[in-house]
């Protein structure tokens, strides 16, 4: 069949020339029996061992289980600190950001961006009469985040509102 091809196929299906003979590299069983190992065993070098042990400065790292437990920690101590009636870092006089009092405000999030201040106004005057509703805009994506409401009877308003008066829906990310 192959007599059929033409002679540049031809040339594919010769023969190599044989391979080179290389002797083995390991030595015969015969020789291998009556010849003494030179490998050695581990104890060659425990005096080595030793003498690094007695030398060596040993500085251990932190793993990175070990500093996510201290972070962890550190949070739990900080929180901690905040619950404390004397803590020092609340001073809501002091922040020039904060207008009006800070205890009777309410923040409320993850409002849909087409809720309005007229709506919310309409939904929380039944709780009391409100000062301010301001809406807080995100400075990188200029959007608003969330919105801030301050009035002054709002101790029962979680009871009594529910989330299908306001709009609530938002996006992802959002």
């Amino acid at each position: 069949m192959t007599d059929k091809l033409p002679p540049q196929l031809l040339t594919l299906f010769q023969p190599r020339p044989p391979l080179r003979y290389i002797p083995p590299q390991d030595a015969s069983p015969e020789d291998a029996a009556s010849k003494i190992s030179q490998l050695t065993g581990v104890a060659a070098f425990l005096p080595a061992l030793e003498e690094y042990a007695m030398t060596d400065v040993y500085q251990p790292t932190e793993s990175w289980l070990q500093k996510r437990d201290l972070v962890r920690k550190e949070r739990r101590d900080r929180q901690a600190e905040m619950i404390r009636d004397d803590f020092d870092g609340y001073q809501p006089d002091k922040d020039p950001q904060i207008k009006g009092d800070p205890a009777k405000t309410l923040f409320i999030a993850r409002l849909s961006y087409e809720a309005k201040e007229s709506d919310l106004e309409k939904e929380f005057a039944r709780f009391g009469p409100i000062e301010r509703v301001s809406f807080s805009h995100s400075l990188m994506l200029s959007i608003s985040t969330c919105h801030e409401f301050r009035g002054e009877l709002f101790q029962n308003c979680g009871a009594d509102l529910s989330p299908s008066h306001v709009d609530t829906h938002c996006e992802e990310g959002g």
